[in-house]
């Protein structure tokens, strides 16, 4: 069997979202926020990059810690955390890296010789010393920065952070003294940090640092939309930005989170018209969906054409919480008149065909999962996000596998190039009495076997299924019924 990549693209112990890919040099090079597994906060990790040749995007190979949080002045204590970056290779050919903290206002910069690193400070993102005394850019909420270098050479820097209906941040009513010393100027700065309320550009000196002007409008916000065409799906966040041809092309995720939009002009700075979804980490949108087939969440990425094919990167949610995200990507396409339809999540992703129907994968690969208590909206806060259906792994992170198996609970992968199937066997613990259907819809209704699931133990046993799958392109879909809980660890295609 030849190699296979499918959804997450990296090993499962990583964790990697909002991936940035850029083709540097035949190479596809991942830059993103670095979480951990059961993480408790955003982007605990350094930035790593992983890189795969253009034409193999099944063989990805780490580049290792590109860089370190503790290496920006103004992190020198490594108390924040290192958010969403993007990388551009300059006019003088050296690679740098755009980066911001934690909510701080400020946009770090970084640079090197190489795109897989490593990176050294280079400096902050500051106006000219005309304009506002050549200060730190902290307007309009300096955040997840996404940089185009043209064709001409001139560089343009993308950035913004715009929540519907909130201006400040919501710091709790702590007397001053009660604060560690340490953590008064930090609390003191954001407690005078006012949202931006739109998507932000503005254009770069040659020295990749200073801005040329101050920065303007590009896409609007949530609270800004009337009239302009982006009504509903609005600039919310994360920021990406490619030329294709001689059009540019602005990825960003709206105000409803979990969707990824774009927008298109005949220039860097101005004149963006709505496009649409490409797409949502809960496929809500894809041909009329209403309903999510996964867990909602926060979504970042960008778009890459490697080999010939466009491809759009995103990440999903697991273990419960926005804070263990893991890359994904689909290939997509854009039709002649420019436009891009909405592309719906997978499991095979960047290999560009259906997996294999034959063999061992792991369960975690589900680009389909919900139970009743799988949520429509986001709201991580609410406990019964720990109860539902999830990707989890063990606590060092190395094992991944699907939780809390229960009642009404639909698993799906989508897609195998089926021959021949007739038994699927799972790797399975808990306790649980009930059914087990295969299906080849989410629906249920396409039915391809059913087998009676009676154990309870905690060690991982196998369970057979007989089915009958028809020869092609397959979507395979588990509809688990009865009592109890149970947890997936992999699924054979026999």
């Amino acid at each position: 069997m030849k190699n296979q990549v499918f959804n997450p693209y990296l090993p499962l112990n990583e964790y990697v979202p909002d991936g940035e890919p850029h083709l540097f040099d035949g190479r596809v090079y991942i830059y993103g926020s670095h979480d951990v597994a059961n993480g408790n906060k955003y982007c605990e990790g350094h930035y790593v990059t992983w890189s795969a040749p253009e034409n193999d995007l099944t063989d990805w190979r780490y580049e290792g810690i590109i860089y370190r949080r503790d290496q920006d002045p103004s992190n020198a204590d490594d108390k924040m955390q290192l958010w969403a970056p993007d990388v551009t290779r300059g006019p003088d050919g050296r690679y740098y890296l755009y980066y911001c903290f934690s909510f701080y206002p400020e946009i770090g910069v970084a640079v090197s010789d190489s795109p897989a690193g490593p990176f050294e400070f280079y400096g902050h993102v500051k106006y000219p010393a005309q304009i506002e005394g050549g200060k730190t850019l902290q307007e309009f909420m300096p955040f997840d920065p996404a940089v185009l270098t043209d064709d001409d050479g001139r560089v343009y820097l993308y950035y913004g952070f715009a929540p519907a209906g909130e201006k400040k941040m919501n710091l709790p009513d702590i007397d001053p003294a009660l604060i560690p010393k340490e953590h008064r100027g930090m609390l003191e700065l954001l407690s005078r940090i006012k949202f931006g309320e739109n998507g932000m550009v503005a254009e770069l000196e040659p020295d990749m640092i200073t801005l040329k002007a101050v920065p303007q409008v590009c896409i609007p916000g949530g609270n800004h939309t009337a009239g302009t065409g982006f009504e509903d799906h609005g600039f919310f966040e994360a920021s990406s930005i490619r030329k294709v041809g001689a059009k540019y092309y602005f990825v960003y995720s709206s105000q409803k989170s979990h969707e990824l939009c774009y927008a298109v002009s005949d220039q860097p700075m101005t004149g963006y018209v709505f496009g649409g979804t490409v797409v949502s980490n809960g496929d809500i949108g894809y041909q009329g969906r209403k309903t999510t087939i996964n867990v909602l969440g926060n979504n970042h990425g960008g778009m890459v054409c490697a080999n010939g094919q466009w491809y759009i990167f995103y990440h999903r949610q697991t273990n419960g919480t926005e804070y263990s995200r893991q890359g994904c990507a689909e290939p997509i396409t854009i039709a002649a008149d420019g436009s891009i339809r909405q592309v719906e999540i997978t499991s095979c992703g960047l290999n560009r065909e259906p997996l294999a129907g034959k063999g061992i994968y792991p369960a975690s690969i589900a680009c389909h999962l919900t139970c009743p208590l799988t949520q429509s909206t986001i709201n991580y806060q609410n406990p019964v996000m720990r109860q539902m259906v999830r990707i989890t792994a063990e606590q060092d992170g190395d094992e991944q596998y699907i939780t809390n198996i229960q009642d009404q609970t639909t698993i799906g992968y989508k897609y195998f190039n089926c021959a021949g199937l007739r038994r699927i066997a799972l790797s399975i613990r808990g306790q649980f009495q009930g059914t087990l259907a295969v299906t080849l819809d989410d629906a249920g209704t396409k039915k391809a076997g059913q087998s009676n699931v009676k154990f309870n133990s905690n060690e991982w046993q196998t369970i057979i299924c007989e089915v009958k799958v028809p020869d092609g392109k397959q979507a395979i879909y588990l509809n688990m019924s009865g009592q109890g809980s149970m947890d997936l660890h992999t699924i054979e295609l026999v």
